[in-house]
C-alpha cells in the first residue's frame, strides 16, 4: 500500500469519526465575519509555501534576515520530512495542515519567513511579519485606541512633592526608564489616518499592539477546508501537534543589553528595575510593564502592588495589637489565677474524653498565657479596625483603578468591543436575531441548551463542595478518634526526652496541629482534581468571549476553594466545642464519637494555630511551584540539548528553550492572593499577625512572579484589561462576610464576651461580693461544678479517680450537684449568651454603616479623572466632524468643477 493511499484512509477514519461525535455540524464557522483580509484557498488548489532561509548569525536580531520587516510572532514545528521513514505517514496530515494554514495566513497578507533551529536539525521555526496595511486593518477590527493628540490638560501635583528628595530612591532609575508622554487617544480608522499622530509607521504599533494582532489572526486562519466544513485556530494546530510552540519574543535577554540599536531593550529594563531582588523597594513601573506584556498583566501588578501598600496600615496596628497581647500576657488577671497554685492548682478540671484522665487548671499556664496574646481587647479594636480597612481598600482600589483606565486607554472597552473565542466561533451553527442591533447572528447553542449546559455546570460544582464537606467531616471524625490514643500517649508516657515537651504538648494540641496538617494535604489534593473538573465544566458551557470565560472559571474555583480551605477554619471557629454537653452526659457524632471539645485554653488558639499551619504551608507550595519548578524545568532542558556558550542561538530560538506561559494567564495568580484576602480579612481576630505575613509574601511576591515571568517563562501574548474582572465582586462579598466572622469570633470563640460580662455584672452585687468592677475571680465563675459520683462506670485501667475527689470543675454555665435544676444553664449563661447576640448586632451595624457612609463619600472616579475624560471626547468629537466638513468640502468643490467643465 503507497503512502498516498495510507493518507486517503486516514483522512477518511478522522471525518468517520467527526461524524460519530456529532463534530461536523459543530465545526462550521464564517471567518468573513472575523477576518476583514480572509481570501479562502480553493479546495485542491496549490497552496505557497514560506520562504526558508538560513540563520544570519545576529543573535539579537527582532527583524527577518532583510532587517527591516519585524517579527511579530513566531511559530516552532518540526519538520516531517525529517522524520523516520516507518513514522513519515503519521506526520503527513500535519505537514497538510500546516502548509494549508501557512499558505491562509499569507492569503491573508502576513509575511512568512522559515529558518532552522541551531541546536536540532528538525527543529524549524516560522517568523511572522504584519504588514502596515494589515496591521491598520486589524487595528481597527479591535478598536485600538491611539494618539491623536498632546494631552494639554495641566498635570496634578503629587502630594509627596515635598519629600520627592527623598521618595526619588523609590522609583525606578529615570535614566533607564523615562516618562511617557501623555495623549489623548481614539479609536484606530483606517480611512482616517491623518488624524492620528502618526510619525513613523515603524513604531506606530507598540510590538504588544502587533503580537495582539496577530494572535487574533493565527487563532482564526482555516488549516482545513473541505466543502462547508472549515478547522482554523493556532490553538487546535498546538494541541494537536502541528506546532510545537507559538509565542511572541522577548526583546533581548533579560540580563544583557541587545546590541542591535534600534532595540529599545525593555526587558532588560524591567529586569533590572523590577524583577531583580536588589529593586524590592522599588515602585513597579507599571507603565513600562504594561507596554511590554499588556493592560492584563499590568492591571495585576498594579492590583498587587496597591494591595501590599495598604496591607502595611494593617500590619502595623497588627503588629501593636500582638506586641500589646505578648506584654500583657503575665499581667491579665485570668492567667494568672490560672497560673496560680493555690487557685489553679487546687482547681481539677473534669476529663475531656471517656479515656482522660482528671487534669489540674494550672497545666494549661502557658497555654493560658498565650492566650492572652491574640485574645485581649486589642483584638477587639483590631478586628474593627480591620473592617474599616477593607472598605477603604476597595474605595481607594477604584479610585486607582479609574486612573489606570484612563491612562491605558480601557475606559470604554465594552464587552462587545472583545472579540469572541475561536472555540465559541467554531461551534456557531444557529441563528438568532441579536437583540441589541437586530441583526442576525450565529451563536453555538439554544436557549434550551444554554439552560442545560448551566445546569449541569451548577451540579457538578455542588457535587464537588459536597466532597469537600465530607473530607471535613472525615477529619473531624479523625480528631475525635486519635484524640483519645494521644491523651492516653502524652500523660502516660515515661520516656524522659518527651519531659521537655509534655508541659507544652497537649492531646488537644497535638491533635489540632496533625488535623490541621492532614487537612492541609487533602486541600492540595482536592485542589489538583477539581482543577480539571472546573476547566472541563467551563469549556462545556462555552462562553462567548475570554472574559466571560475567566469570570466563570474564577467563579467555579473561588466557591471550590472557598470551601476548601475555609471550611476546617469555620468548623473550629464556629462548631468545634459548641455542642458537647456536660461531664456524664456528652454528646456522640455517629453513637460512638465523644463530640471534641475545644483545648483548655480555648478553641481561639487552635483556629490560630490552623490559619498558621494552612498560611504558612500554602505560601511555601506557591512559591516552590512558581520558581522551583520553572527553574529546574528551563535548567534540565538546557543540559538535555547541550547548549554551549559556543553556538550563536537567535533570539526566537532563545525563547523556545523558556517555559510556555499557562493558558490561563493570571488567573492562579489572582486565586491565591484571594485566598489570602480572605485569611487575612475573615479570621483576623484570631490572628493579628495574618496581616503582617500576608505583607512580607507579597513583597516577595511580587518580585518572584515579575522574575518567574521575565526571567523563566515566553513573552505572553498581550491581552486587553479594564479591570481585575470577577474578582472585584468577589473581594466585596469577602469583605462583606469578613464583619458578621470577626464579630461571631469575638463573640462566640473568645473570651471577651465572657469577661466583659463577668467585669461589668458578675464581680459586684448582687451577683458577686466584690464593691467594685475586677476581674478576680473570673475562672471561679467561668467554671461549673460536676460530682465525681455521677460519672458512668468505666472499665479502663488508665481512669483513676485521685482519693477523696468528689467534684470536678467545667467550662461552662450551669447550676451545680444537688440543685433542683442540676446540670442544667444557669442564669448567668442566658446573660452570657445576649451580651454575645448584642455584641454582634451592634458590632455589625455600627461597620456596616460606617462602611456604608465610606463608600457614599468616596467616588469610585477621580474629579482630575472625568475632566479628563470628557475633554478626550471632546477632541475626538471635534476632531472627527472637522474631518467630515473637509471631506463634504471637498466631494463639492469636485462635484462644481464636474458642473463646469
Amino acid at each position: 500500500m503507497s503512502d498516498h493511499d495510507i493518507l486517503e484512509m486516514e483522512s477518511d477514519m478522522e471525518d468517520l469519526g467527526d461524524i460519530e461525535l456529532g463534530m461536523i455540524e459543530e465545526e462550521v464557522v464564517y471567518p468573513e465575519e472575523f477576518l476583514p483580509t480572509y481570501h479562502s484557498i480553493k479546495e485542491g488548489g496549490n497552496v505557497i509555501k514560506a520562504q526558508e532561509v538560513g540563520f544570519n548569525d545576529k543573535p539579537d536580531s527582532l527583524f527577518f534576515n532583510d532587517g527591516v520587516r519585524r517579527i511579530d510572532f513566531v511559530l516552532a514545528y518540526e519538520d516531517e520530512d525529517k522524520k523516520e521513514y516507518e513514522k513519515r505517514h503519521v506526520f503527513q496530515r500535519r505537514k497538510r495542515r500546516r502548509e494549508y494554514f501557512e499558505a491562509s495566513l499569507m492569503k491573508m497578507g502576513m509575511e512568512l519567513e522559515a529558518t532552522q533551529s541551531v541546536l536540532d536539525e528538525k527543529l524549524m521555526f516560522l517568523k511572522v511579519h504584519m504588514p502596515w496595511d494589515v496591521l491598520c486593518t486589524y487595528a481597527e477590527v479591535l478598536h485600538i485606541k491611539l494618539p491623536i493628540q498632546p494631552n494639554d490638560m495641566p498635570a496634578r501635583p503629587s502630594p509627596l512633592r515635598f519629600f520627592s528628595c527623598i521618595t526619588k530612591h523609590f522609583y525606578p532609575d529615570e535614566k533607564l526608564i523615562s516618562k511617557e508622554s501623555e495623549f489623548f487617544t481614539a479609536p484606530f480608522e483606517k480611512d482616517r489616518q491623518d488624524l492620528f499622530c502618526i510619525k513613523d509607521k515603524d513604531l506606530f504599533f507598540t510590538p504588544s499592539m502587533r503580537s495582539r494582532m496577530a494572535y487574533y489572526i493565527l487563532s482564526r486562519a482555516p488549516y482545513d477546508i473541505r466543502g462547508n466544513i472549515k478547522k482554523f485556530g493556532i490553538t487546535k494546530l498546538l494541541d494537536s501537534g502541528v506546532y510545537k510552540a507559538a509565542y511572541p519574543i522577548h526583546d533581548c535577554r533579560f540580563n544583557v543589553k541587545s546590541q542591535e540599536p534600534e532595540c529599545p531593550n525593555e526587558r532588560y529594563l524591567l529586569y533590572e528595575e523590577w524583577a531583580h531582588p536588589k529593586s524590592f523597594y522599588k515602585i513597579q513601573p507599571l507603565d513600562l510593564i504594561r507596554n511590554y506584556y499588556g493592560e492584563k498583566i499590568g492591571i495585576y501588578f498594579a492590583w498587587l502592588g496597591f494591595y501590599t501598600r495598604m496591607l502595611t496600615w494593617a500590619a502595623v496596628v497588627g503588629i501593636g495589637c500582638f506586641i500589646y497581647g505578648y506584654y500583657t500576657r503575665d499581667t491579665s488577671t485570668w492567667s494568672k489565677e490560672v497560673c496560680d497554685p493555690d487557685i489553679g492548682g487546687k482547681i481539677v478540671m473534669c476529663p475531656q474524653c471517656d479515656t482522660c484522665q482528671y487534669w489540674t487548671l494550672n497545666s494549661t499556664c502557658n497555654t493560658s498565657k498565650n492566650l492572652c496574646i491574640f485574645d485581649n481587647f486589642g483584638t477587639l479594636v483590631f478586628a474593627v479596625f480591620m473592617s474599616v480597612w477593607v472598605t477603604l481598600f476597595l474605595e481607594f482600589w477604584k479610585r486607582y483603578q479609574a486612573e489606570l483606565e484612563y491612562e491605558w486607554d480601557t475606559v470604554e472597552f465594552l464587552e462587545q468591543e472583545e472579540p469572541p473565542r475561536p472555540e465559541y466561533e467554531a461551534k456557531c451553527i444557529y441563528e438568532r436575531k441579536n437583540p441589541i442591533t437586530g441583526v442576525k447572528e450565529k451563536v453555538p447553542y439554544t436557549a434550551c441548551g444554554r439552560c442545560v449546559r448551566v445546569s449541569i455546570g451548577m451540579t457538578t460544582v455542588i457535587f464537588w463542595i459536597m466532597l469537600i464537606l465530607a473530607s471535613v467531616v472525615a477529619i473531624t471524625v479523625y480528631r475525635l478518634a486519635v484524640f483519645f490514643t494521644f491523651s492516653r500517649e502524652l500523660r502516660n508516657t515515661n520516656l524522659t526526652i518527651a519531659e521537655p515537651i509534655k508541659e507544652y504538648v497537649t492531646p488537644q494540641m497535638a491533635t489540632s496541629v496533625t488535623a490541621s496538617l492532614i487537612s492541609f494535604v487533602v486541600i492540595m489534593i482536592l485542589n489538583i482534581l477539581y482543577e480539571r473538573v472546573a476547566i472541563w465544566i467551563t469549556d462545556f458551557e462555552l462562553p462567548r468571549t475570554k472574559t466571560d470565560y475567566e469570570n466563570s472559571l474564577t467563579l467555579k474555583m473561588f466557591l471550590f476553594q472557598f470551601v476548601n480551605y475555609y471550611s476546617s477554619c469555620f468548623y473550629i471557629a464556629f462548631a468545634k466545642g459548641k455542642a458537647v454537653g456536660h461531664p456524664g452526659k456528652p454528646v456522640y457524632l455517629l453513637g460512638k464519637y465523644r463530640n471534641e471539645e475545644c483545648d483548655p485554653g480555648g478553641c481561639l488558639i487552635e483556629l490560630t494555630t490552623q490559619l498558621a499551619i494552612i498560611m504558612g504551608g500554602k505560601a511555601i507550595w506557591n512559591n516552590i511551584q512558581e520558581v522551583l519548578i520553572p527553574w529546574l524545568k528551563n535548567l534540565i532542558y538546557r543540559h538535555c540539548v547541550h547548549v554551549t556558550s559556543e553556538k550563536v542561538i537567535p533570539r526566537w530560538e532563545q525563547d523556545y528553550q523558556l517555559q510556555p506561559s499557562s493558558k490561563l494567564g493570571l488567573f492562579y495568580e489572582y486565586l491565591e492572593m484571594a485566598i489570602q484576602f480572605g485569611f487575612v480579612t475573615l479570621f483576623v481576630a484570631s490572628f493579628p499577625l495574618a496581616p503582617a505575613l500576608a505583607l512580607l509574601n507579597n513583597i516577595i511576591e511580587i518580585r518572584v512572579d515579575a522574575w518567574k515571568i521575565t526571567t523563566q517563562f515566553r513573552r505572553d501574548v498581550p491581552e486587553k484589561a479594564q479591570h481585575i474582572g470577577a474578582w472585584q465582586p468577589i473581594l466585596q462579598g469577602i469583605t462583606i462576610l469578613a464583619v458578621v466572622t470577626n464579630a461571631m469570633i469575638i463573640a462566640f470563640t473568645s473570651d471577651m464576651i465572657p469577661r466583659l460580662v463577668y467585669y461589668w455584672s458578675f464581680s459586684v452585687y448582687p451577683y458577686g461580693n466584690n464593691t467594685e468592677n475586677t476581674m478576680k475571680g473570673y475562672i471561679n465563675s467561668s467554671l461549673s461544678v460536676f460530682s465525681t459520683n455521677d460519672f458512668p462506670p468505666v472499665d479502663d485501667e488508665y481512669i483513676h479517680t485521685p482519693p477523696n475527689l468528689t467534684t470536678c470543675r467545667y467550662r461552662d454555665y450551669r447550676f451545680p450537684p444537688g440543685h433542683q435544676r442540676q446540670y442544667e444553664y444557669n442564669m448567668f449563661y442566658w446573660h452570657v449568651i445576649a451580651a454575645k447576640m448584642a455584641f454582634i448586632i451592634v458590632v455589625e451595624h455600627i461597620v456596616y454603616f460606617t462602611k456604608f457612609i465610606l463608600a457614599y463619600i468616596i467616588p469610585d472616579v477621580p474629579y482630575a479623572v472625568k475632566e479628563q475624560i470628557k475633554r478626550e471626547k471632546y477632541l475626538t468629537q471635534v476632531i472627527l466632524h472637522e474631518t467630515n466638513l473637509k471631506l463634504v468640502s471637498k466631494r463639492l468643490k469636485a462635484t462644481e468643477t464636474e458642473t463646469e467643465s
